[in-house]
C-alpha cells in the first residue's frame, strides 16, 4: 500500500530530494498528497519541473490543519526555513503522523526537547535526514570504529572549511540571522556534530566550550566596498567593487541570484524569488548579521571522549580534515569539494581513502569507492531508507531519529551560547530528554 506524503516547504531541496523521487523512483511505494509554502512561486516552479504534480493541492502555512484533514497523509516532510521546523513537526506528531525533517531538526535545544516530548505522546515517529552519514567514506569510518580498530575512542579532531562562494551564500540569505537558523553552528555544523556522534557511537555530549567571531562578513568585513546597509546583489551599484562577486562574475555578467536551494525563474519578473516575500540577495556586509563565520569548539562527552572542532566560512577551498584517536590506533580522513575547490584545486581531492594507523605497526590505506549522486552518494541511499524502510541487510543503524537530532542541535546551540555568554555550557540536563 502506498504511503501518502505532504511537503511543508517547497524548496529546491524538497523538489529534487523528495518530490521527484516520489514520481521517478518510488512511485509504487509513495504518493504526494499536498504542498504547503508561503510563496506561490514555489508551487509554480514545482509543477513546471514535475508536471505530474499539476493537480496536487496547494496550501498556505496557516492551512496546515486543513491540509491534513483534506489530504489524510501518513507522513509529513518538513523542508522549510529552520525556525519553522519545530512547529510543523509538533503539529504533525499531535495528529499521530510520522515526520521526515531536514536538518537541523530545530534551531535550539529547547525546541528539540519539545519535539522529543511530543513524539513520546504520539504514534508518529521522527526521522532526521542526516544524509551525510550515508557517504561511503563516512560509513567506512563508522565501521572501522565499530570493528574496534582504534580501540576505545578517546579524541576526535575535525576541521571544516567552507569556500568563499558557498560560505558567503549563507550571509546573502535568511541563515545569517540567529532567530532564523540558530546560527551556522546549528544550521551547518549540526551535520558535522551528528557525524562525530555517529562515528563514536552516539554518547551524550556533556560539556561545551567555544569561541567564535564574525571575521569575514558583516560591516567590518575586510572586503566591504563601503559601510552601507540595505544593498542587494542583483541591483547593487557597488557590485564591481565587491571581491566576493568579482571572483565569480565579470562586469558583463547577468547576476543570477537564487533562493535557498531554489534555482528557478519567475519569467514575468526575470527573478529567482518573490521580492515582496523574501530576498536571498541581501548584502553579506549588512550590520544586522548576528551569527559567526569562524568557530572553534571543545566538547566533552559523557563517556570521556573529547572533540576539537573548527569551522571557517570563507576559505579558498572546501572540505574537511578528520582524525579519530583511540587506545589502539588512529583513523585519518579528508574530503574536498565545493565550488571553491574547483576554482582552487586541492591536489588530493581526486583521491578517496581512509588511513588507519595502529598504535604499533604500519599505516593501512583503505580506498573508498565514491558514491553516485549528491553528498557523495548519501542522498540516494537515504531516500531508499525513508521510502522503503531501513535496509534489513545493514548491520548497523544509520537512519537518524529525534534523539540524534537533539544531540547534534544541543552541541550547536551550546557552541553559540558558549561564544556569546563566554562560559562552559553543561548539557547534562538537556540530554535526559
Amino acid at each position: 500500500m502506498k504511503r501518502r506524503y505532504v511537503v511543508c516547504g517547497v524548496s529546491g531541496r524538497a523538489i529534487n530530494m523528495w518530490i521527484k523521487p516520489i514520481y521517478e523512483t518510488f512511485s509504487s511505494h509513495a504518493e504526494l498528497a499536498g504542498l504547503l509554502d508561503i510563496d506561490p512561486l514555489r508551487f509554480k516552479v514545482c509543477k513546471r519541473e514535475i508536471p505530474a504534480t499539476q493537480d496536487v493541492p496547494e496550501y498556505k502555512p496557516e492551512e496546515f490543519d486543513k491540509m491534513i484533514e483534506e489530504t489524510r497523509p501518513d507522513a509529513v516532510f518538513v523542508v522549510c526555513r529552520d525556525c519553522f521546523h519545530a512547529g510543523y513537526i509538533i503539529k504533525a506528531l499531535e495528529k499521530d503522523l510520522d515526520v521526515i525533517t531536514e536538518k537541523p531538526m530545530t534551531t535550539c535545544w529547547e525546541d528539540a526537547i519539545k519535539v522529543r516530548d511530543a513524539e513520546k505522546k504520539s504514534r508518529g515517529k521522527v526521522i532526521c535526514t542526516f544524509n551525510y552519514r550515508y557517504n561511503p567514506q563516512h560509513v567506512m569510518i563508522r565501521e572501522l570504529v565499530m570493528a574496534g580498530k582504534v580501540g576505545r575512542v578517546t579524541h576526535v579532531d575535525l576541521n571544516w572549511y567552507i569556500d568563499i562562494r558557498h560560505g558567503s551564500s549563507y550571509f546573502n540569505r535568511w541563515n545569517r540571522m540567529r532567530e532564523n537558523s540558530g546560527s551556522l553552528s546549528i544550521h551547518k555544523a549540526s551535520h558535522h556534530f551528528d557525524l562525530v556522534n555517529w562515528w563514536i557511537g552516539s554518547p551524550d555530549p556533556r560539556l561545551v566550550h567555544a569561541f567564535g567571531a564574525l571575521n569575514h562578513y558583516g560591516p567590518n568585513g575586510p572586503f566591504n566596498p563601503s559601510k552601507k546597509d540595505g544593498r542587494h546583489c542583483s541591483d547593487c551599484e557597488e557590485r564591481t567593487r565587491c571581491a566576493y562577486k568579482k571572483r565569480w562574475e565579470t562586469r558583463a555578467s547577468v547576476i543570477k541570484v537564487h533562493d535557498d536551494h531554489l534555482d528557478a525563474f519567475d519569467e514575468s519578473k526575470g527573478l529567482l524569488f518573490t521580492p515582496s516575500i523574501y530576498r536571498p540577495d541581501m548584502c553579506i556586509f549588512d550590520s544586522e548579521i548576528n551569527i559567526h563565520d569562524t568557530i572553534v569548539a571543545n566538547v566533552k562527552y559523557s563517556d570521556g571522549v573529547l572533540l576539537n572542532y573548527s569551522a571557517n566560512f570563507s576559505t579558498p577551498y572546501e572540505g574537511y580534515r578528520l582524525a579519530i584517536n583511540g587506545t589502539h590506533g588512529r583513523i585519518e580522513a579528508e574530503e574536498w569539494g565545493g565550488a571553491g575547490a574547483r576554482a582552487f584545486p586541492c591536489p588530493r581531492q581526486t583521491d578517496h581513502y581512509v588511513d588507519y594507523y595502529p598504535i604499533f605497526g604500519s599505516r593501512e590505506r583503505l580506498s573508498v569507492k565514491p558514491g553516485v549522486g549528491g553528498h557523495g552518494g548519501g542522498d540516494s541511499l537515504i531516500q531508499e531508507d525513508v521510502f522503503l524502510g531501513p535496509d534489513p541487510e545493514r548491520e548497523h543503524r544509520i537512519l537518524a531519529d529525534s534523539k540524534d537530532g537533539l544531540s547534534a542541535i544541543s552541541i550547536g546551540d551550546a557552541v553559540y551560547k558558549s561564544i556569546t555568554e563566554e562560559r562552559i555550557i553543561d548539557l547534562a540536563e538537556v540530554m535526559t530528554h
